[in-house]
């Protein structure tokens, strides 16, 4: 049939199919990754595109930075490449920062879907590369040249033959050619994986091709993300947003205004970009904002070109959110990830009682590298949320990223890294009448005599997440050695055999006045470990009291008890004091 003649139901059913066939191209993927980092961590995004270049679906999994950016780079390759110089078996790849996530590690490839010799739909994944050169990830660097091996918009394939000299070149310039280069057909298997299945769909539906369909799907989305803006009152709402930066602090302002059916989001006023890999690119600073206004307002509308359209980003070239080109971008989402609670934050006035209190926020990333033998490991690593209107913030739970983390026991099967130490950090979350997230407390070290280092990407070791309404402050982060000496948090350093390295992730806010928390709350806090006693009486007034022995090596939930005439006397204090 043709698509224009599909009726309500049956597209319904089309659209739901497009997202198996998302899906399954993502699982092609993960399935077969060489790289930790795909496999276990899912630091990836899968979609399927019309002919124009436009995002009809996304796979279930992976990060707004990865999902976004390559929905609107598509626009690069199709100008590099039209459907006229591209043929059955071609594959193009890239890894501009400007033209796609927004650092070198990022690694795009698009493959072009061919149904009785016509063009009919494009699929394309991001990927972060195990290495790509250069400097070992950090935000070091002061020029993106350091940062690693850039290729421009090119064929990986070409009618099915792989472009060896490419992969010379990249053999050269990589610690690990085997896994980048596996990781490279994995990322073109899947899809192919993603094509098989759509060209199969299409002939059980008798589909000449899908470009009218996803037209539809488009509008719809559009449609539906209009509506619910529409919804918002009108007006202008800012907040600013403070990070550790990396030479000196760096500022993020917000201003969102509602106008209509569109919202328009503008960072002027941020810092201007810095001299080390800290910058973020526009295409990396819409994929997120677009990501927020999504899950502030409209998150279960299909996640597609026509739910980007109403929202318009901006931020001065030259600032930190619009770095120029050949500006240093390797680290970019320790400033990027702010992006969502500071639109949360300002839209705040316009949603009461709807959005989280900031989080963590940036994904905490380091990178292991040693000698005897030689291994490198990079260990991706999350902090707690915000508490929300009526739930306390997740523990150790990724937002706005959500990569996932590298188990123990994967760490320590591929390299010589131990984990020695992962639990739950007490006391991290903000206090509020809904208390933040809990970030994580772990220790690493190494087997075996050697050489090694680790570079470490992590923010909010100065700049805890603010509360909401009331809430307080999370607990900052902090990177240090096993004698406490502190570390750079963005920076490389050169270990000894036998040290030990805490990595120490942050809270997130708390959400309204801690007085407001139902004392029961407090106590269960107390009971599983997530806030101690004393932090119970400072922070929410409440004593909690063990009745049990000192010796015992299992506390019960009943023998821990709130003493009621302690706490009445340290609420009517903190009252007093206020």
């Amino acid at each position: 049939m043709k698509s224009e003649a599909i009726d309500p139901v049956t597209l319904e059913v089309i659209w739901n199919r497009f997202h198996s066939v998302a899906n399954e191209q993502q699982d092609a993927l993960i399935r077969t990754a060489f790289s930790t980092i795909v496999r276990e961590s899912q630091d990836l995004a899968c979609g399927m595109f019309d002919t124009k270049g436009r995002m009809i679906a996304q796979s279930i999994s992976g990060t707004p930075g990865h999902i976004n950016a390559m929905a609107t780079s598509m626009k690069h390759f199709l100008a590099a490449y039209p459907p006229d110089k591209l043929a059955p078996g071609d594959v193009l790849i890239t890894n501009d920062p400007w033209q796609t996530a927004g650092q070198i590690n990022d690694i795009t490839i698009t493959t072009p879907v061919f149904k009785n010799g016509k063009l009919v739909a494009l699929f394309a994944n991001t990927c972060h590369s195990a290495d790509i050169g250069g400097r070992i990830l950090s935000a070091e660097a002061r020029e993106v040249f350091e940062e690693g091996l850039r290729i421009p918009i090119m064929k990986l394939f070409e009618r099915g033959e792989p472009n060896r000299i490419l992969m010379q070149i990249v053999r050269a310039n990589v610690r690990q050619p085997d896994e980048v280069i596996g990781d490279f057909y994995a990322q073109t298997a899947c899809n192919d994986a993603g094509g098989r299945a759509l060209l199969e769909m299409m002939e059980e539906f008798a589909l000449d091709g899908i470009d009218s369909i996803a037209e539809e799907i488009i509008r719809r989305s559009e449609a539906a993300v209009r509506g619910e803006i529409a919804k918002l009152p009108s007006g202008e709402w800012t907040n600013e947003t403070w990070s550790d930066g990396f030479e000196e602090p760096i500022v993020v302002r917000c201003k969102v205004k509602v106008a209509g059916d569109e919202i328009f989001i503008d960072f002027a006023g941020s810092s201007p970009q810095s001299t080390r890999g800290i910058n973020v690119v526009l295409n990396y600073t819409h994929a997120y904002a677009s990501f927020a206004i999504k899950a502030a307002i409209c998150p279960d509308v299909p996640h597609n070109e026509g739910s980007f359209r109403p929202v318009h980003v901006t931020a001065p070239p030259g600032s930190i959110l619009n770095a120029l080109d050949p500006a240093p971008v390797a680290s970019r989402q320790v400033i990027g990830h702010f992006i969502p609670s500071a639109i949360f934050a300002a839209l705040s006035g316009a949603m009461p009682g709807r959005l989280m209190a900031p989080g963590a926020d940036p994904i905490w990333l380091s990178v292991w590298r040693g000698e005897n033998p030689p291994f490198t490991l990079t260990v991706f690593q999350v902090g707690g949320t915000g508490a929300r209107p009526s739930k306390d913030g997740l523990n150790a739970v990724g937002f706005p990223s959500g990569v996932a983390g590298v188990p123990a026991e994967v760490i320590e099967s591929l390299s010589p890294v131990v984990m020695k130490r992962r639990e739950l950090r007490a006391d991290s979350g903000g206090a509020g009448t809904w208390r933040g997230g809990l970030g994580q407390l772990t220790e690493f070290a190494r087997r075996g005599e050697g050489r090694w280092s680790v570079s470490s990407i992590a923010d909010r070791t100065a700049y805890p997440a603010p509360g909401l309404l009331g809430g307080q402050a999370g607990a900052t982060g902090e990177v240090t050695l096993g004698d406490g000496t502190r570390l750079n948090a963005k920076a490389l350093k050169d270990l000894k055999p036998g040290e030990v390295v805490h990595v120490n992730l942050p809270g997130g806010g708390g959400y309204g006045d801690p007085m407001r928390r139902d004392i029961e709350k407090v106590r269960w806090d107390v009971i599983e470990g997530y806030i101690t006693p004393e932090k119970a009486e400072k922070n929410y007034g409440v004593a909690v009291r063990y009745n049990g022995r000192a010796d015992e090596l299992v506390r019960l939930p009943e023998q821990w008890v709130i003493d009621r005439e302690a706490t009445a006397k340290l609420r009517q204090n903190m009252k007093a004091n206020i």
